[in-house]
């Protein structure tokens, strides 16, 4: 019996459901059309001050200039007019023009400014308004040339490549201890990821809160997190739906560790980024106390990423690849946080770096459960505890 192709019945209950579904967007397109030709009418001209925001992105300091990168973050256009720089009036070069919402601007003010010492850069408008921007420690900005590229590319190996493999050497170990203490580790190595997630969130808050907030501010944050999650997830379902394929049952320990080795690269990255960002002004220390601090707090991120695989022999090849996956990141936040930092991406980039941690606490927890099905046994409670604690203990020797 051959098979019966479409039929005018069966086209148009399919053509009306289409057509119910874009009916309203063609209704919604059209009255704003009709708004916009009539010249939005009962609006009217809005009265009073303008609304004057600017936000300053980036400070660049040479002998002699001090340059700032701000962006309008309000409704109305703004046009500097005067600039001070410790209530002194300065002779100032760029923003010839109104700049628009959204549009930025490089303003360049002409002061001998000497390092070490504090300073205050006021912007007057056009309307008289003023917008301050401080600078606590003035240090002349480092030229972003290949040197320079190839010193961060360094501290990124020192702060996160390096600690993370270090980290891993802790494989051996985990595969002779028992069973229990096991579930412990686990425990210990999601402790870790909390306080990553949690560090995360904060950072990017603050840092929201310099940049721009015409792009969202702390929502950045929070949007980054989701996104992450959801994308992960995503990963997370389409590496099981192969596994189910291939009659395997539950996550396999080299998912868990790749999906851990990505979560802690991405919050590197967003390291990376605000390290990149305070050598580029000088407020960051590059003393062996600051490299050891780094390693310490980085170190037990190698040990979150092979917890997973203790009964597993994975070749070296595939402990190098975890390694790089986690650590690497923070070599290219250091460049991007070097060469064109903007608060509003690193708010973003540390968002998404939690949101990441977090799914895969929601990946690894089902490993905590003991033979009575308990997820919060002592064993995992004290491992958490513990997790957070030493990174808590080991960030107190970082200091930016």
């Amino acid at each position: 019996m051959e098979a019966r192709g479409a039929t005018t019945e069966d086209i148009r209950p399919e053509r009306s459901r289409w057509l119910l579904g874009v009916l309203p967007l063609l209704l919604i397109a059209a009255a704003i059309g009709i708004f916009a030709a009539l010249g939005a009418p009962g609006l009217g001209e809005r009265r009073g001050p303008p609304a004057e925001e600017l936000a300053v992105e980036k400070t660049v300091l040479e002998p002699g200039t001090i340059q700032l990168t701000i962006r309008n973050d309000g409704p109305d256009a703004v046009r500097v007019a005067q600039a001070q720089v410790n209530d002194s009036f300065v002779q100032f070069s760029g923003a010839d023009d109104a700049i628009g919402r959204l549009e930025s601007a490089k303003v360049t003010l002409q002061h001998a400014w000497v390092e070490g010492e504090a300073y205050e850069v006021a912007l007057v408008t056009s309307s008289g308004g003023t917008i301050t921007h401080e600078i606590p420690v003035a240090v002349e900005t480092p030229p972003t040339d290949l040197s320079f590229f190839g010193l961060m590319a360094l501290l990124g190996l020192y702060v996160g490549v390096i600690p993370v493999a270090l980290g891993m050497l802790w494989l051996p170990w985990i595969r002779r201890i028992p069973p229990g203490w096991l579930r412990g580790v686990l425990a210990l190595t999601v402790g870790l990821l909390a306080f990553l997630a949690i560090d995360a969130t904060l950072e990017g808050l603050e840092l929201a809160g310099e940049g721009s907030q015409a792009f969202g501010g702390a929502a950045l944050v929070f949007i980054g997190a989701v996104v992450s999650f959801l994308l992960l997830t995503g990963v997370s379902e389409w590496l099981a739906d192969r596994r189910r394929q291939a009659g395997e049952k539950g996550a396999s320990g080299s998912t868990l560790a790749l999906l851990v080795a990505v979560g802690i690269g991405l919050h590197n990255l967003g390291e990376g980024v605000a390290i990149g960002s305070a050598y580029t002004v000088g407020a960051l220390s590059l003393g062996a106390f600051l490299v050891v601090g780094f390693a310490l707090h980085n170190t037990t991120e190698g040990l979150a990423i092979v917890a997973p695989i203790a009964h597993l022999r994975p070749s070296l090849r595939r402990l190098a690849l975890l390694g790089v996956i986690a650590g690497g990141p923070a070599v290219l936040g250091a460049w991007i946080g070097a060469a064109a930092f903007n608060a509003s991406l690193a708010a973003f980039l540390f968002g998404f770096g939690a949101g990441a941690i977090v799914q895969v606490i929601v990946q690894l927890t089902p490993s905590l459960r003991d033979a009575a099905g308990r997820t919060l046994h002592p064993t995992a409670v004290g491992g958490l505890l513990a997790g957070m604690g030493l990174m808590f203990g080991t960030g107190l020797l970082v200091s930016i």
